[in-house]
């Protein structure tokens, strides 16, 4: 079963409590459950579901509008069918007027990840997909997805490393894409290119809770990753 249609019995079937619970018992009756599957919903998967939509819709506040290219990328990337879509804009829009604010939400889920950092930075690279799908991360965007690392336990420097992903291609500092500095020897330089490979393999994801529909976080990370370590072997002729 999709992690869509395993939002539907997640109210019911996980005791995840907190704002993250009380968004799924508002949309609960709204999904169809296919009772032929009795496979149970992953708590992580359907938090970090439900943590990156409803977090996307706080965030959509911080700059006053929601674009089409946002609805649309975030069907794109996160794999939304369809018949979906209406249930997903159901837990967008109620977390769009939920008196409580975007921290009880970050919260929530620094929480419930309690180590498993990993995690709780692919729902960062989550945000970051929504936020830039109109070409720009805006400045009050980013102030907000700050504000979240912050409250996830990120340092600033670790903020900057996510963040130096998503800025346009032509302007990335390979070195700030790979979290080095540029003083790195090449024989270190390739240990980390391999272990960033590695720690962000779709297989890894998976295994951190990552749902499958989500994956594409992993492929447009893996290629900025890849790209930042062409350019600067390059550069060294290694």
């Amino acid at each position: 079963m999709s992690i869509w249609g395993k939002l539907a019995g997640a109210a019911a079937g996980l005791a995840i409590g907190g704002p993250i619970g009380a968004l799924l018992g508002g949309v609960a009756g709204h999904f169809a459950i296919d009772r032929e599957e009795e496979e149970t919903p992953a708590e992580n998967q359907v938090a970090f579901t439900v943590g990156v939509i409803a977090l996307g819709a706080k965030m959509a506040k911080a700059d006053g509008v929601v674009t089409m290219d946002e609805v649309t990328a975030f069907k794109e990337v996160f794999k939304v069918p369809e018949g979906e879509m209406k249930n997903v804009a159901r837990v967008f829009n109620l977390a769009k007027q939920d008196v409580s604010g975007y921290e009880a939400y970050a919260e929530q889920l620094a929480a419930m990840f309690k180590g498993n950092q990993k995690l709780l930075e692919d729902v960062l690279e989550g945000l970051f997909h929504i936020a830039k799908a109109d070409s720009a991360v805006h400045p009050r965007e980013e102030n907000f997805l700050r504000q979240v690392a912050k409250r996830f336990g990120f340092s600033e420097s670790h903020f900057d490393y996510i963040r130096a992903r998503h800025v346009v291609a032509e302007r990335r500092n390979p070195y700030e894409v790979l979290g080095v500095d540029p003083s790195i020897g090449n024989d270190a330089l390739k240990a980390h290119y391999r272990k960033l490979v590695s720690d962000n393999h779709p297989d890894k994801l998976l295994a951190r809770g990552v749902p499958p529909e989500f994956i594409n976080i992993a492929t447009e990370k893996l290629a900025a990753i890849n790209e930042s370590y062409d350019a600067i072997a390059k550069e060294r002729r290694i």
